[in-house]
């Protein structure tokens, strides 16, 4: 790869990463975006978004459970059957252009998800373990055959329901993004034995960006802003993976 592609990757994840956490989020989907607007291929483009996930997700999921926010009651009946389909999903290689719709079709969600107004607190009933265990696994599959983590389909869902108030959502998705990108990436390391050289200089500039974004979000940030700008990338990448 060039070293100035490089540089220019570098920095659009460390402000992916940096944004992302601000507001709580690991940042699958805004990765994957900025590498499609540079030209990667999927094939490039899957394995190295699991593999930011993972060390991102792995930090706001430790900041949550220290902060008391993660109910291992509400977490475990979605992961369990996850886990293995996040597997299966990664292990599988849609072709070029199934992969760009369905990878589109998300940023599209994710961006549209952004640009709703945060919803008002309300008490929350945990969800019956019979309906959970369906949703996760299918949530597991979605997530490993498009190199995201789920949680940009499980937060909305926890409050749409009202299964979990916000920071309760949260936590419960960042940890079941942890889970599922490293199931996905797995599965995917399995059928491909491959795993990009840059990702890991990719990985700690998500470090880096998550680490100031989760500590300024938390302090200083308006995340209604922060959401509008995601959402913003977010819809170019969306229309460009759909329309190329």
């Amino acid at each position: 790869m060039p070293v100035e592609l490089l540089l220019l990757l570098c920095c659009g994840i460390l402000i992916v990463a940096f944004l992302y956490s601000s507001v709580g989020h690991a940042g699958a989907s805004g990765y994957i975006a900025v590498m499609s607007l540079v030209g990667l291929s999927p094939q490039v483009i899957k394995p190295t978004a699991l593999t930011l996930n993972i060390v991102v997700a792995l930090i706001t999921t430790l900041q949550f459970y220290r902060a008391g926010h993660f109910n291992w009651r509400l977490f475990w009946p979605f992961a369990v059957l996850a886990i293995p389909c996040a597997f299966l999903g990664g292990y599988l290689n849609l072709p070029n252009t199934a992969f760009k719709i369905l990878v589109g079709i998300v940023l599209l969600f994710s961006a549209l998800r952004f640009l709703r107004p945060t919803a008002q607190e309300q008490e929350a009933q945990l969800p019956a373990v019979g309906i959970a265990l369906p949703v996760g696994a299918g949530l597991g599959f979605l997530a490993g055959l498009t190199g995201t983590g789920g949680g940009i389909f499980l937060t909305p869902l926890l409050l749409w329901k009202k299964w979990a108030i916000i920071k309760q959502a949260a936590g419960a998705s960042s940890l079941f993004i942890l889970v599922n990108s490293v199931s996905g990436l797995a599965g995917n390391y399995a059928s491909t034995a491959y795993l990009p050289s840059f990702a890991w200089i990719l990985a700690a500039c998500a470090v880096v960006g998550g680490t100031m974004g989760s500590y300024c979000g938390s302090r200083r940030f308006d995340h209604q802003l922060i959401k509008r700008l995601l959402a913003i990338v977010l819809l170019i990448a969306g229309t460009k993976l759909i329309l190329a």
